[in-house]
């Protein structure tokens, strides 16, 4: 079992920055990968930012590129998602996940809301 516990969320205006936090706690040895993933109101969950936990390769979306930086702290095992120039349209409830080798995106966080108002 993999906790994750985010953290950061908050109300902005278009153009703040706010940094997400997660961390993750139990059986965490096993992480392929860590993602940060959003779910806008009537919209479908969407991938946001993941991080090869061996390698520390980074993956983004198209629409957070140069804006949102992932990056880790392994002595507090925990990973940040750094979003700058924030949007309106980055308004989601933002998630964090832990990919395990073999299981995919198998454990949650609860997620924290970032709403930016125009």
């Amino acid at each position: 079992q993999v906790q994750l516990v985010e953290s950061g969320g908050g109300f902005v205006q278009a153009g703040s920055s706010v940094r997400l936090s997660c961390a993750a706690s139990g059986r965490t040895f096993n992480t392929y990968a860590m993602g940060w993933f959003r779910q806008a109101p009537g919209k479908e969950r969407e991938f946001v930012a993941e991080l090869v936990w061996s390698l520390g390769d980074t993956n983004y979306a198209d629409s957070v590129k140069g804006r949102f930086a992932i990056s880790r702290d392994n002595a507090a095992n925990t990973m940040y998602l750094q979003m700058n120039s924030l949007k309106p349209e980055d308004t989601a409830v933002y998630s964090c996940a832990a990919h395990l080798f073999g299981a995919g995106y198998t454990y949650w966080g609860q997620g924290t809301q970032v709403t930016v108002s125009s």
